[in-house]
């Protein structure tokens, strides 16, 4: 895990040295560690993990004014000169415009600004310490830093209701480590604290005009080639890449790195999974210059990209994705690897793993992910988050009905109407779209503190079912209905508080709204994804969560977005304009089936080793669910009753989460011996914490 951590302390007049460090209350320094030093004292800045050379910049005007950049960013260092002399006057937004994936770090005079990205895939964390402020990208260091117990409510939250910001609002799974929303920046000034937005929201009483989709869909388009091309044109290096790991029987170089878990040095990209993760591949296939090298192949080609197709055996009914993709791989500047599985990298067949951050459900499915992401290359493209920032959320259709835009409702309606083959779908969908539209944010999520209270869970099933659930403020999440008549107690007042301090203003778009934290929760559990499945000296890009490119998608119109296929339309646009026509037939369709697939016949595969998991489950003692329901849930689930997945998916993943903290010994500090004798412990919480609810 790579992380940046700093400080801004009350005290002042310290030089900068090599040996920077921070005095705590009780008059222990202490270090990072595995850091390295960016700039001391009195508010010192670390970069910790295996940061490539090219991922961390630093530029100086002088001693007290200077910026530093971590992660790929497409700025010239002059670029980053220019923004460093912009925002001595305040401006912010500027810092977050550059290409690629980044978090940006100014120091002027005793004020620093840490930007948060828009998705919050990048996020920024913070914590009362020593009379000042501490601050990082991850969680856990900081929590190690204030010896944190873990926040229940928190993760009853996450729980109950994961995609309404008013349950979990700024709080993290530790107690006192809080994180800034995506699109906000962390200022502090000696110490103090302010929390700022750079990115203007809109109040719609009154509708704007629409943007021209011609011209948005191009600018989606300028932005992932800009987006691609920062990675492309970055420095690479990879550890040990000019090293043969050593002999194997019958491999080259490329297969025996694969073999030790090592990527193959270069650019690839997944060519499976769907039209997002086929448009980077292209994209980068086809931008001038070279792509990658893919050794050991004795193919002679020379410089290519590696494109990953994912085949799992165990659950099949793949054959037209592969036949896609293999089509697409005949492009000569792509090298095609076909990744098999079987039964051992199913989701829920390999629960053993790394510590991340934070949960998350991807943990269940992480060695499978491991498994294609070795096949990879040292700098893989996935097309990750393209669903969220170019897809309509269903709540969108009240968003058009506050626009007086009902003509626009006519083919999603109908195509919904298709898929249920019930004459009246129309008047249903019109009349809880416009239920929505006439619901203010308050009263939404009232009603949902009102259906968690009385546990009411039932929704309606199919296609259009999903999409009537989702046309409300907030909804009740899908592991909801296995938590403790307490937990759920707890998260109803969350919420009630929530709805007061929401900042939701009269006019907000219910739709926008809802796209906004559907694209905060999925990029939060692609980040413990990359965590989990991490395979070393290898980077996961996910250009669709770039800044730009998520500022580029939201002007696409709304009446484009919630057209069936639109999706798949806009990318073929997007390829189109950078010159790639030629492609196969049946590209784009939808691929959820095949994910729904493996994870039931994982369960199934897994179910004792999955129920013995529960056997007494730390969630249970933690009051959050009652080990009997879980288990009878998940035989259930294993023998083909319909459950949601989703939600025990949920549930596992906390349950792993939580073992893999307590067991943890260690900390991410180091520096007096009482902090050194502290080591073993690890940080609060244990189980007599874990059973008090403290």
């Amino acid at each position: 895990m790579r992380w940046l951590v700093g400080w801004s302390s009350t005290a002042a007049g310290a030089v900068a040295n090599g040996s920077a460090g921070a005095t705590g209350n009780d008059g222990e320094t202490v270090h990072p560690v595995g850091s390295q030093l960016l700039w001391g004292d009195p508010d010192p800045l670390w970069a910790v993990g295996d940061w490539r050379p090219d991922e961390v910049r630093v530029v100086r005007a002088d001693a007290q004014n200077r910026i530093a950049v971590l992660g790929t960013c497409g700025a010239s260092d002059e670029d980053l000169r220019l923004g460093l002399f912009t925002a001595r006057g305040g401006a912010l937004r500027h810092l977050t415009a550059w290409p690629g994936s980044y978090t940006a770090v100014v120091q002027v005079g005793r004020r620093i600004t840490v930007c948060g990205d828009l998705a919050g895939a990048r996020p920024v964390f913070y914590t009362p310490w020593a009379g000042g402020t501490a601050y990082a990208t991850a969680a856990l260091p900081l929590a190690d830093l204030i010896e944190a117990n873990l926040d229940f409510g928190h993760l009853a939250a996450l729980l109950a209701a994961p995609d309404v910001p008013a349950a979990l609002h700024d709080s993290t799974p530790y107690d006192g480590v809080r994180r800034i929303p995506p699109g906000h920046a962390l200022i502090l000034r000696a110490g103090a604290r302010e929390i700022a937005g750079y990115e203007p929201v809109a109040s719609l009483a009154v509708a704007a005009p629409s943007a021209d989709p011609d011209r948005a869909v191009d600018a989606v388009r300028d932005a992932l080639v800009e987006a691609v091309r920062a990675r492309l044109s970055a420095p690479r290096h990879v550890p040990g890449a000019d090293m043969d790991p050593g002999p194997v029987p019958g491999m080259g170089p490329a297969e025996r790195r694969a073999a030790r878990g090592m990527p193959v040095p270069g650019i690839g990209a997944d060519l499976s999974g769907g039209p997002a993760s086929g448009t980077l591949a292209l994209l980068a296939a086809g931008l001038p210059g070279m792509p990658g090298t893919v050794l050991g192949h004795g193919t002679g080609a020379g410089e290519r990209l590696l494109a990953v197709t994912f085949n799992d055996l165990a659950v099949g009914g793949r054959e037209a994705e592969l036949e896609r993709a293999g089509t697409l791989a005949a492009n000569p500047r792509l090298h095609h690897v076909v990744v098999t599985g079987g039964e051992e990298i199913l989701p829920y067949a390999e629960l053993d793993g790394p510590l991340t951050d934070e949960p998350g459900p991807s943990l269940i499915s992480a060695a499978r992910h491991r498994a294609r992401l070795a096949a990879g290359s040292a700098d893989h493209f996935t097309g990750y988050g393209a669903r969220q920032v170019l897809d309509a959320h269903p709540a969108r259709l009240a968003d058009l009905l506050m626009d007086r835009k009902r003509r626009h409702l006519v083919r999603p309606v109908a195509a919904l109407t298709k898929a249920d083959g019930s004459v009246l779908v129309p008047a249903r969908v019109y009349g809880a779209a416009r239920k929505l539209a006439r619901t203010p944010y308050r009263t939404g999520v009232e009603a949902l503190a009102d259906r968690l209270l009385h546990r009411r869970f039932d929704e309606p099933g199919g296609a259009v079912g999903a999409s009537l659930a989702a046309l409300t403020w907030a909804r009740p999440g899908p592991a909801a209905r296995w938590l403790t008549g307490e937990a759920l107690a707890e998260v109803s007042v969350l919420l009630q508080g929530g709805a007061n301090r929401s900042g939701v203003g009269p006019g907000q778009r219910p739709g926008d709204y809802r796209a906004r934290a559907a694209l905060a929760r999925h990029a939060a559990d692609l980040r413990v994804l990359e965590q989990a499945a991490e395979v070393r000296s290898q980077r996961l890009h996910a250009p669709f969560l770039d800044n730009q490119v998520v500022r580029a998608c939201r002007v696409l119109p709304e009446a484009l977005r919630v057209q069936p296929g639109a999706r798949a339309a806009i990318l073929r646009t997007v390829l189109e304009g950078a010159g790639v026509t030629d492609l196969p037939p049946g590209w784009g369709a939808p691929s959820h089936a095949s994910s729904t697939a493996a994870a039931r016949t994982g369960l199934r595969v897994s179910a004792d080793s999955v129920v013995t998991l529960f056997a007494t489950p730390l969630l249970a003692e933690a009051g959050l669910v009652e080990a009997r329901v879980v288990r009878k849930a998940l035989r259930g689930a294993a023998a083909g009753e319909p459950l949601p997945l989703d939600g025990l998916a949920d549930l596992v993943s906390l349950e792993l989460w939580l073992r893999r903290l307590l067991a943890r010994r260690g900390t991410c500090w180091t520096g007096t011996p009482a902090r050194a004798r502290a080591v073993p412990e690890g940080i609060a919480p244990r189980r007599s914490a874990l059973a008090s609810g403290g």
